[in-house]
């Protein structure tokens, strides 16, 4: 196989991960904390996220060894995940934010903590980014191929923080009603690109699925 571009690389995890996927979230999380607080969690959010993209983009082969998973399991499991997120956002379910309402004042002592936990799914283990990461390193077999993976996920995690930097003191003055709206425009499009992971991956274990446009 021809080594993985940087730019391609880039262009998948933009795609996936970019802030048109993550703002949004930010945004919800935001209208809870105060600027510092938004600062802290998009901070340690964007470290942990990189991490996470990192990892699984040099080690990708020795975690599919040690778990028995193929690219096909990654990409199923993954679309399965999303598709379930998507739809919660389409009804107006905002998973990480029931355990926040639960706890009450324990967030408003904790608010970094709490908002770190409601980024956790959308962007810190993003099902898509992560199994782009992954997938993106199975099929190539030189050290230099996954460095250009672990430097793209690196590069769209760094974009994402600085656009909720920038973005983000603007976003939480939206009115929750706008928010909502959004919300669940962007549920309908992701349960889509849930569904056409999910649909790669059955197409990797040889699945035909008919022509495509």
């Amino acid at each position: 196989m021809e080594p993985l571009n940087l730019a391609d690389a880039f262009v998948t995890f933009f795609a996936v991960l970019g802030p048109q996927k993550v703002l949004l979230s930010v945004a919800q999380m935001a209208r809870t904390r105060d600027l510092r607080a938004m600062r802290q969690v998009q901070a340690y959010a964007a470290l942990v996220a990189a991490c996470v993209g990192v990892t699984c983009a040099l080690a990708a082969p020795w975690i599919a060894s040690f778990f028995h998973i193929t690219t096909a399991s990654v990409a199923l499991a993954s679309g399965v995940v999303f598709f379930v997120y998507a739809i919660g956002m389409v009804f107006g379910v905002h998973f990480g934010e029931e355990a926040a309402e639960e706890e009450g004042t324990a967030d408003a002592r904790h608010p970094v903590i709490s908002g770190f936990r409601e980024l956790l799914l959308p962007f810190i283990v993003s099902p898509l980014g992560v199994a782009a990461a992954l997938e993106a390193s199975l099929t190539v077999n030189n050290w230099s191929a996954r460095i250009n993976v672990a430097g793209a996920y690196l590069a769209v995690v760094a974009i994402n923080l600085v656009a909720a930097l920038i973005f983000g003191p603007l976003i939480r003055r939206a009115h929750p009603t706008s928010l909502e709206v959004l919300s669940r425009l962007l549920g309908i499009l992701l349960t889509a690109v849930g569904v056409d992971l999910f649909l790669q991956g059955l197409s990797v274990l040889g699945v035909h699925l008919g022509a495509g446009h």
